[in-house]
């Protein structure tokens, strides 16, 4: 049986995310930092019919990190997918001429530091299995090649790291499909009720590449499964 950890996987993309892989047969493992909250998303998953596992896993924490490895491989032998989804915008993450320095450190440590020592932490799981996919959930708002904009500076700006980290990966495992995507502006908690995007239309990217796209697509910042500039 196919496997997939889905990092934040008990709301928003993470969860739909989860959703369309469990209904593609896959044994997916729900990263949840709140437990009760990964259980209930895990519940509704059943529900659907997937095989659903939750998982504690805070990944701005190593020790969660490290018992997360440990759940999985007690359940599992191998990881085909690992998508690197789980992601904060913090409260003061406003202006870039008055950001508080440990905003930018808490945004980095969740949102760049998490994604890089989780698939660090799953790379004797995933290199188990034929074609090992990684796909880290990233965001426009760390695109250099278009200039950036003024919102959210601290989280645009570990996303572009999340984006160096992508290609880094990518170039020391070259038989790994490791990828960035860019799920658009979606309607999650994250992204507000006035978003342009449902959360089916957020998770088509990643859980393409999951799935369907080139096992030798790798290196890539996609959007719409359709690479753009980085």
């Amino acid at each position: 049986m196919k496997t997939a950890l889905v990092t934040g996987a008990n709301k928003g993309i993470g969860h739909q995310v989860a959703r369309q892989l469990g209904s593609k047969g896959f044994h997916v493992f729900v990263g949840a930092r709140n437990l009760e909250n990964g259980q209930k998303a895990t519940e509704v998953l059943r529900k659907n019919g997937a095989m659903a596992t939750v998982i504690p896993l805070d990944v701005s924490s190593s020790e969660s990190i490290g018992n997360a490895v440990h759940f999985v491989s007690a359940a599992a032998d191998h990881l085909d997918v690992l998508v690197n989804n789980a992601g904060v915008i913090l409260e003061g993450d406003n202006s870039i001429a008055q950001l508080d320095p440990e905003t930018v450190i808490k945004t980095f440590q969740t949102n760049t530091l998490g994604p890089l020592l989780v698939t660090q932490a799953f790379l004797p799981l995933l290199s188990r299995t034929k074609n090992p996919r990684v796909i880290n959930v990233s965001s426009g708002g760390g695109q250099l090649a278009d200039g950036m904009d003024t919102w959210a500076p601290a989280y645009c700006l570990s996303k572009t790291a999340l984006n160096a980290v992508t290609c880094l990966f990518a170039a020391a495992l070259p038989n790994f499909s490791i990828n960035s995507v860019c799920p658009g502006w979606v309607r999650t908690d994250m992204g507000g009720a006035n978003a342009t995007r449902s959360v089916e239309e957020g998770a088509d990217t990643i859980v393409w590449l999951a799935t369907e796209a080139p096992a030798n697509l790798t290196a890539k910042f996609l959007r719409d499964r359709k690479v753009i500039a980085w």
